[in-house]
């Protein structure tokens, strides 16, 4: 009231109707993330289903991806990628009364209280701004919102109202959440050029090590190579002096490391988890495929 100018007794009324909710405590306390292997994660991210539905929504959008590359550079995959790992496309966008949510992560959940209670800020200026009621929204069980699935800070800095109606909407619009999308990562620093991400190999324990130390680019390319961490064999070349950092899952087939590049590090942005980008990267690989193998038949 004091800072943002909210009537104390609108205040005080929604949230004389919030509900605690246990639930949401004990998903956000076990995330996929970090109780799933990278197996069980990748089967349940990057399965036939999503990318069939991702080669539709692409065929359904394809000139408002076209123009959301030319405006940031993002590639069309990458949008839809993001777009069907978050809410199958819109179709599964969270059931939890966003209000709920925060207030109970904000208040009840002390590991990340002080994150949630600014989120929870953001979300009644966000609401106010966009001529919600905030008591109607919902998302997911951690307040996340929409096609993409963006936190209320992230709806406030990043959406835009990209087919010009005059209302950024991300809850129903696909337009306006692809434009969005690629405003994030555009944001981020995307660039859009070289490999998000390549297979390697390790040499020793020592190069072994250094996995998953970070999800910030902590080496170059070159010295991780005189550590001990190699480009597969097949893996496209690039500069020693490229910003990496090395990650290993655990696969179906046994350990894989990878090396994470400046892109990768972008989508990580987004999900600050180095399964979650891995995912993100492989699914928009798998989609970029079969649609291209579509336009192929189709000519």
């Amino acid at each position: 009231s004091r800072d943002h100018g909210f009537e104390r007794s609108q205040l005080q009324a929604w949230f004389a109707e919030v509900a605690q909710r246990q639930d949401i405590i004990e998903r956000i306390s076990r995330p996929a993330e970090k109780v799933w292997s990278w197996a069980k994660y990748r089967d349940h991210l990057v399965d036939e289903a999503r990318i069939d539905q991702g080669v539709v929504f692409w065929s359904a959008h394809g000139a408002t991806l076209d123009r959301a590359r030319q405006e940031y550079g993002v590639a069309p995959e990458y949008v839809v990628a993001i777009l069907g790992i978050e809410t199958r496309y819109g179709s599964v966008t969270g059931s939890f009364p966003v209000l709920d949510a925060l207030t109970t992560l904000g208040f009840d959940y002390p590991p990340r209280a002080t994150f949630f209670r600014k989120e929870l800020t953001q979300f009644l200026l966000l609401a106010r701004e966009e001529g919600k009621d905030p008591r109607t929204l919902t998302g997911s069980y951690a307040g996340a919102m929409g096609f993409g699935q963006f936190i209320p800070s992230s709806y406030r800095h990043y959406a835009v109202d990209f087919d010009a109606d005059g209302v950024r909407d991300i809850w129903q619009n696909p337009v306006d959440a692809i434009g969005s999308v690629a405003n994030y990562f555009a944001r981020h620093r995307w660039r859009g050029t070289g490999p998000v991400a390549l297979p390697a190999q390790v040499e020793n324990d020592e190069a072994a090590a250094l996995a998953n130390r970070s999800l910030e680019l902590r080496h170059t390319v070159g010295e991780l190579s005189g550590l001990g961490v190699h480009l597969a064999a097949d893996a496209q070349q690039v500069p020693a002096e490229a910003k990496a950092a090395l990650f290993k899952l655990d696969g179906a087939a046994g350990d894989e490391y990878w090396l994470g590049l400046h892109d990768f590090h972008v989508i990580t942005r987004y999900n600050r988890s180095h399964m979650y980008a891995m995912a993100v990267h492989q699914l928009a690989q798998a989609i970029k495929q079969r649609h291209h193998m579509g336009l192929a038949v189709r000519r």
